[in-house]
């Protein structure tokens, strides 16, 4: 439900709300307090190219649950997530502005892109958007072509860098570090055997990109407690394993966490995902990282 108030919007997918999208929002919020209006984000799911183009290849950096609260994080009080269908694609743009934007929002304000479409065909742009703004009675706050150049560049070098496994360089154009949500679910147990035993992480959202296969230094805060640890993502090839998994190994954590929903935060990758000789072996290896990931976090309290 969405309130009736006066509101200052801004849309668009905001994939990432990295520090590109958190100027405009910024904006949005600025506006919305100086003119005592609501701050919202207008945003579409699913992507538009996973049904107008049955495309199953896409992969965003944030699930939509993640998304809201990411966006509300930021100041925005309320986050209108439109379902796109084909039935949406094919409103016209004038009853696109007037039944979502005027009638059902109460918008007073958009915050908007110069090269932003809407409407049937993405037939209408930002022209058309400032007759419709003099015809319902609401104002179109342009961003500047430097600003959406900055979003359209660290969506793609952030998606790059993650599936290269840079997450260091990723968290840095997205303003946060890089985080996986999902539930522990239950293994092999082959860590256990190893004295490395491991949580195995479920996520539901298939289209949430994971970065690529190898050793991760992380974060999560469990039962209130910021606990780290090493994930591998991968197939776990020592043991000819098929089926890509994410498996943490928490330091210094012995409690029974099954099913248990976590926010795990990437901080480093530590090395590739590789192929052993024998358990005893990748065993060495794992303390080796052990080893590295604690100089590593040292330096985080320096």
């Amino acid at each position: 439900m969405t309130s009736n108030s006066a509101k200052v919007i801004t849309i668009g997918t905001f994939d990432g709300i990295h520090i590109g999208h958190q100027k405009i929002l910024k904006k949005v919020v600025k506006l919305a307090k100086r003119q005592n209006l609501v701050p919202v984000v207008l945003t579409l799911f699913p992507h538009p190219r996973m049904v107008l183009q049955k495309d199953d290849s896409i992969r965003l950096l944030n699930t939509i649950e993640e998304r809201i609260e990411l966006l509300k994080s930021h100041g925005i009080k309320e986050v209108i997530v439109k379902k796109f269908t084909k039935e949406f694609a094919n409103l016209s743009a004038q009853d696109y502005v007037k039944q979502i934007l005027v009638d059902e929002l109460n918008t007073k304000q958009i915050v908007i892109g110069y090269d932003h479409h809407f409407g049937k065909n993405r037939s209408a742009n930002i022209t058309d958007l400032k007759a419709f703004a003099d015809l319902y009675d609401f104002n179109v706050e342009e961003i500047s072509a430097q600003d959406l150049k900055d979003v359209t560049v660290s969506s793609t070098k952030i998606r790059t860098a993650l599936n290269q496994g840079e997450v260091d360089l990723a968290n840095s154009y997205l303003g946060y570090n890089f985080f996986i949500t999902g539930t522990v679910v239950k293994g092999k147990g082959l860590g256990r055997t190893i004295d490395f035993p491991t949580a195995n992480i479920n996520i539901i959202a298939t289209y949430k990109l994971i970065p690529s296969d190898g050793v991760y230094v992380v974060r999560s805060v469990i039962e209130g407690k910021t606990v780290f640890g090493m994930m591998n993502i991968g197939t776990n090839p020592t043991v000819d394993g098929k089926k890509r998994s994410i498996e943490v190994y928490f330091f210094n954590f012995k409690s029974d966490i099954y099913d248990a929903e976590l926010k795990i935060e990437f901080l480093k990758r530590l090395r590739s995902e590789q192929k052993f000789e024998n358990l005893e072996a990748l065993k060495m290896q794992l303390k080796k990282d052990m080893t590295n990931a604690s100089s590593y976090l040292k330096t985080l309290n320096e």
